[in-house]
């Protein structure tokens, strides 16, 4: 039996954004899915600013914006008449660092149709039909220690079949079958009356404007419609469902559909002309015990389901992946101790249980807002749904001074690495931190003429083990001998974000260490190497001898 490094189940877009995140890692990761066929599910509307950030990261976020539509201004109607129109976005810009200002709306299928695109690029194909049964995770003899040297998951299929892999991470859904497998608990509570019928519908031709997202709000229930992007008469229907006599939500059909748009609407039952994919939704707040047993993970809904206010599902399991996919990477790559895996729930099981509560809030907001006119799912649009000031600082992957002194500008150790424009050092084109980040390495950025030798440090140590080092030149600096990858911060915009501008002229300068995930290490001053070095030694193991690099030793002495 040949041995997978990872074994992804579930190919949605948590399983498909770590087997891409993987497999441009090298690493030798296969996904399987039970369907038969990808699902055409609608369920998501979209990827929130950090997500983006991250598709981008993937290569794949040009494609995913061409795609789908920006989100859309809502109207809102009570008794078929329309009261309010409210645009959530509307004071939202672009800012040097953070270019996405606002989410995205694309349907889940082209979404996840976009990643298999990137997958196969790749070399790597979801296996449809594949369901897993059975997990038993072993060990060689001899290796208690060495957790790459001989454990392995043995997998069992629902056909017979059998696969060996070194990780298991179960992206399979709130019904996961990883997560039972393993017998892991998913605590929390499903509200049998907070439901929701949903499906996507096609509208007759011009009945609508296709450039609103449509809600009607009454006293006995409610219809929300939004323009599917890409589709000429394609609508999400949301709505309170039809009850029977004894007040149960009857399950959702086409013409139950219809008869809601008649009753709450303007619109006659008949412009509705035809509805699939229809589903029923329940409030479920729950949470895994945890989100690794041995060499089996969690990530997404597998991990944490929540309500649907503020759009964090597909978004929280989305930045699950990005957290987990280089920590396996650097693993299995014989750099990092596999205690590393270890700060994945450590980091995003706080981010799991605040998003529960969250999302919790936001929909008793909603609710409560829906009771007057006017009111509408603008309310559960908040800062915190962009999901870009989600940070790690109580990580123990945040070294040194975990959170800026109050009033100092710049982020703190286990924060999100802010983006900001900059030109090449070399060729002058334009290009932005992001940029320089994108692709499977840490990124060690130096700040002021200090810096410079903690920057050949690391790369004589890493520069061919994942580690990338780029120069951060202010505009008025000397740039002459500048390296290839050195950046020009001709607007004083990375200075800004970083919070570097005053150690800029007269100080050593200050090296930050960025993690594969756009996460800040370290962050210190030019003449600290020992701490970049250190940090970058529990990421990237020793590197090279030090021996063969007397720089790094003289440059960190």
């Amino acid at each position: 039996m040949g041995m997978t490094d990872v074994l992804i189940v579930g190919a949605g877009p948590t399983g498909l954004v770590l087997a891409c995140d993987l497999a441009r890692r090298g690493v030798a990761v296969r996904i399987v899915d039970r369907s038969p066929a990808p699902p055409r599910t609608s369920r998501a509307k979209g990827p929130n600013p950090r997500s983006l950030e991250i598709l981008d990261d993937l290569g794949v976020a040009e494609e995913v914006l061409a795609a789908g539509s920006a989100p859309l201004p809502m109207l809102k109607y009570r008794d078929r008449l329309p009261v309010a129109e409210a645009d959530p976005w509307a004071d939202a810009a672009p800012s040097p660092d953070a270019p996405y200002d606002r989410g995205w709306l694309i349907a889940q299928w082209r979404l996840e149709g976009i990643l298999r695109d990137r997958l196969a690029g790749y070399g790597v194909h979801v296996e449809p039909g594949r369901e897993v049964v059975g997990l038993t995770q072993g060990r060689n003899e001899g290796n208690e220690g060495d957790e790459d040297g001989g454990g392995h998951v043995d997998v069992a299929y629902a056909d017979g079949q059998a696969d060996r892999s070194r990780y298991v991470v179960g992206c399979d859904g709130a019904h996961s079958s990883v997560r039972k497998l393993l017998g892991i608990g998913f605590e929390g509570t499903t509200d049998e009356d907070q439901v929701m019928v949903c499906g996507d519908v096609d509208l007759t031709e011009g009945v609508l404007d296709r450039t609103l997202w449509h809600q009607w709000f009454d006293e006995d229930g409610a219809v929300m419609l939004c323009p599917i992007p890409g589709t000429r008469t394609g609508w999400w229907f949301q709505a309170g469902p039809e009850r029977d006599g004894r007040g149960r939500p009857l399950a959702p059909t086409a013409d139950g559909f219809r008869r809601l748009l008649a009753h709450h609407t303007a619109l006659p039952g008949r412009a509705l002309t035809r509805a699939e994919l229809l589903s029923t939704y329940r409030v479920n707040v729950r949470m895994a015990d945890r989100f690794r047993a041995g060499r089996v993970l969690l990530a997404g809904d597998a991990a944490h389901v929540h309500a649907i206010a503020g759009g964090l599902g597909m978004n929280t399991g989305i930045q699950d992946a990005f957290n987990l996919g280089w920590k396996l990477g650097l693993v299995l790559a014989g750099h990092a101790d596999a205690k590393l895996l270890d700060t994945y729930e450590e980091e995003r099981l706080p981010v799991a249980a605040r998003t529960l509560d969250l999302t919790s809030e936001r929909l008793r907001a909603t609710l409560e807002a829906i009771r007057r006119p006017g009111g509408g799912l603008d309310t559960a649009i908040t800062p915190d749904t962009t999901g870009l000031g989600i940070g790690y600082r109580w990580s123990s992957l945040a070294a040194g001074d975990r959170a800026p002194e109050a009033g100092k500008p710049g982020p703190g150790a286990g924060d999100r690495a802010p983006d900001a424009p900059c030109a090449d050092a070399t060729t002058g084109s334009r290009t932005r931190l992001h940029r320089v980040f994108a692709g499977p390495r840490t990124t060690v950025l130096g700040f002021g003429p200090g810096s410079a030798a903690v920057l050949r440090g690391a790369a004589d140590a890493y520069g061919d083990a994942g580690v990338r080092i780029c120069r951060v030149y202010a505009a008025h600096e000397d740039r002459a001998g500048a390296e290839p990858g050195a950046v020009v911060d001709d607007a004083g915009h990375a200075a800004a974000a970083y919070g570097t501008e005053a150690s800029g002229r007269t100080g050593t300068g200050t090296v930050v260490v960025v993690r594969p995930d756009h996460h800040v290490g370290v962050v210190a001053p030019a003449d600290d190497a020992r701490s970049v070095r250190e940090y970058l030694r529990r990421l990237h193991g020793t590197g090279r001898s030090a021996e063969r690099a007397p720089g790094m030793v003289d440059a960190v002495r």
